[in-house]
C-alpha cells in the first residue's frame, strides 16, 4: 500500500487512526456517576487508504465510528467502521477508488455512478437503529449494540430524495424525526427535500421546495408549526468540479437567507440577510407569530480549504463565530429579518441544547469556545479547523455564562448533553465530550456536571488509542441500545 501522503491532513495529530477495537473498563480518574447506564457514539472521518489524489481534506475521510458505553461507574469502548458502499468497494480493492471530496468526476471508472457517501459526520440513535450521516448520500443504518452495518436507509423506496441530513432533529412531542436532503434532485441542485419519519423508520411524508441558490446546507432548526432552514454563500457548481476546484467556495457578495417552511402545509416563505458564514443551529422556538432561530454567525468564511471565490485569503480573525439570535415575524409582510442580535461576546461553535427542549424556547446551551487570550501550544498539531479550546455554556435566562480551559496543549470536540432522567429539569444531567491532547498524540473522554462546567470534569477516562478529531455524537440510554452490562 503506498504510504498517506506528509500534509498537515495525514500527520502528526491527523495520523489515520483505521482502528477497530473493544477495550472494557478503560481506566479512568474521579467518578463515573453509577446511575449512568447508556452509550455516546460519536463518529470521526479516518481514511481507510491514502487518498487517490496528492492531498485531500478530513471530510472526505471514512466514517469510523466510537461507542462510549457507560455503565456501573465504568466505561466500555467499542470502534467500528461504517460499511458504506464506498468503504466496501475499496476494502475489496485494497486502495482508494473515489477522488476528491464531492468530486464523482475525479473517481476511477470502476466506481462511476455508486454511492459516494462516507457516513463520517454524525452517528445518531433512533428506533432502535444507528444512523451514520453524511449529507451527501441516504442515511446509513447499523445496529447499535453489535455496531453492524445494515445498509443505506430508502424507507421501502418510498424516499425520493437522494439526500439525507447530517443533522436531523427529534420533535419531543411526537418522537418524530424531522431530516431533510439539499442536492436533492442530484449534485449541484438548488432542490431540498424534508423528511418526516415515525419512530417505526416510516416516512409519513417529504416535502420538496428550490433554494435560492446551491449551497451547503449542513444544520437546519424545527418550531412547533415549521423547519426552518440557513442558506448561506458556502456554494458549488459543476463548473467547480470540471475546473477541479474544490467543491465549496465562499462567496462575499451573496445574501444570507432564513427559509420558514410550514410542515404540515410544506408552503415556504424566505427572508432576506446580509452576507456571513452560518452553519450549526443550537435551537428555533416560536413566539406568537415570531419565530426566533439561534445559531453562530461569523462575518466571514470560516473554511480555508473551500477558499473564496474571488481569490481573497482567509481571514481567521473574521472566521470567529458569536452566538446569535435572528428573528422574522411571519405576519409582516416584509422579506427582511425583524432582528439580529449577538447573544454573547464569546467565539464559539458547535452549539448544543437539552434535545428535549428542541424546537421550545429553552434555557441553556453548550458550545466549543475559541479563546485565544489563553496560552497555546500546538505541539503536535492543531487536530483540525479553529482551535476550540474552552467548553462554554450559556444561561439565556440569565445571561450568566461559564468557561472551562482544557489547557494550552489540547483541544476539545463536540460536547453532548446527557439527562440525569428522563423527567429532569432542563440542564439537570451531564456533559460528556472527547478531549485532544495534542502532543501525546491521544483522547480523553471528559464527563461534567452539566451546569456546572467551570468547576472542570468530575471523570476523566483515558482512551489507549489515537482518535482523530470527530465531527458529532448523540447519547442514547441503554434500554434504547439495546445494551445489556
Amino acid at each position: 500500500m503506498a504510504n498517506f501522503p506528509d500534509t498537515p491532513s495525514f500527520t502528526g495529530f491527523n495520523t489515520p487512526s483505521r482502528i477497530e477495537a473493544d477495550i472494557a473498563d478503560m481506566v479512568h480518574e474521579g467518578h463515573i456517576p453509577s446511575q449512568l447506564n447508556g452509550a455516546f457514539y460519536r463518529v470521526q472521518p479516518d481514511p481507510q487508504f491514502p487518498p487517490l489524489q496528492e492531498d485531500d481534506i478530513s471530510f472526505n475521510g471514512d466514517g469510523l465510528i466510537t461507542r462510549f458505553h457507560i455503565h456501573d461507574g465504568q466505561c466500555d469502548f467499542r470502534q467500528r467502521w461504517a460499511q458504506t458502499d464506498k468503504w466496501k468497494r475499496e476494502n475489496e480493492a485494497g486502495k482508494a477508488l473515489f477522488g476528491a471530496y464531492r468530486n464523482p468526476l475525479t473517481d476511477d471508472e470502476s466506481v462511476k455512478g455508486a454511492y459516494r457517501g462516507t457516513a463520517n459526520t454524525n452517528a445518531f440513535l433512533y428506533g432502535g437503529k444507528l444512523w451514520a450521516l453524511k449529507e451527501d448520500s441516504p442515511a446509513l443504518l447499523m445496529d447499535p449494540a453489535a455496531m453492524t452495518t445494515d445498509g443505506y436507509m430508502r424507507f421501502k423506496d418510498k424516499m425520493r430524495g437522494q439526500t439525507f441530513t447530517a443533522h436531523p432533529k427529534i420533535d419531543p412531542r411526537t418522537g418524530n424525526m424531522c431530516a431533510f436532503g439539499y442536492a436533492a434532485s442530484g449534485l449541484c441542485t438548488r432542490d431540498v427535500a424534508y423528511y418526516e419519519i415515525s419512530p417505526a423508520g416510516e416516512l409519513l411524508h417529504e416535502v420538496w421546495f428550490e433554494a435560492p441558490y446551491y449551497c451547503m446546507m449542513h444544520d437546519f432548526g424545527i418550531t412547533l408549526d415549521y423547519a426552518v432552514f440557513n442558506v448561506m454563500p458556502s456554494i458549488g457548481s459543476w463548473e467547480r468540479l470540471e475546473a477541479g476546484l474544490p467543491h465549496f467556495g465562499f462567496d462575499t457578495t451573496l445574501p444570507v437567507y432564513l427559509g420558514v417552511l410550514h410542515r404540515k402545509s410544506g408552503d415556504i416563505r424566505w427572508f432576506k440577510t446580509g452576507n456571513s458564514f452560518n452553519s450549526h443551529v443550537m435551537n428555533a422556538f416560536q413566539e406568537g407569530s415570531r419565530v426566533h432561530f439561534d445559531i453562530p454567525v461569523a462575518k466571514n468564511n470560516m473554511f480555508p480549504f473551500f477558499p473564496d471565490v474571488h481569490g481573497a485569503p482567509f481571514k481567521p480573525q473574521e472566521a470567529m463565530s458569536y452566538l446569535t439570535r435572528w428573528t422574522v415575524d411571519m405576519a409582516s409582510n416584509s422579506d427582511a429579518f425583524e432582528s439580529e442580535v449577538q447573544l454573547t461576546q464569546t467565539a464559539a461553535e458547535f452549539p448544543r441544547i437539552d434535545d428535549r427542549f428542541q424546537g421550545q424556547p429553552y434555557r441553556y446551551g453548550w458550545m466549543l469556545e475559541m479563546d485565544y487570550r489563553r496560552p497555546v501550544e500546538l505541539k503536535g498539531g492543531s487536530a483540525g479547523g479553529l482551535l476550540m479550546n474552552c467548553l462554554f455554556l450559556i444561561d439565556h435566562q440569565t445571561g450568566k455564562e461559564q468557561h472551562w480551559w482544557c489547557g494550552p496543549v489540547s483541544s476539545l470536540q463536540e460536547p453532548c448533553f446527557i439527562p440525569r432522567a428522563k423527567n429532569a429539569p432542563e440542564g439537570d444531567g451531564w456533559i460528556v465530550q472527547v478531549c485532544n491532547r495534542l502532543e501525546e498524540h491521544r483522547s480523553d473522554l471528559l464527563l461534567f456536571e452539566a451546569l456546572k462546567i467551570e468547576k472542570g470534569p468530575i471523570a476523566t477516562i483515558n482512551i489507549p488509542i489515537r482518535l482523530r478529531f470527530g465531527l458529532h455524537g448523540n447519547w442514547a440510554s441503554a434500554d434504547e441500545i439495546g445494551l445489556t452490562t
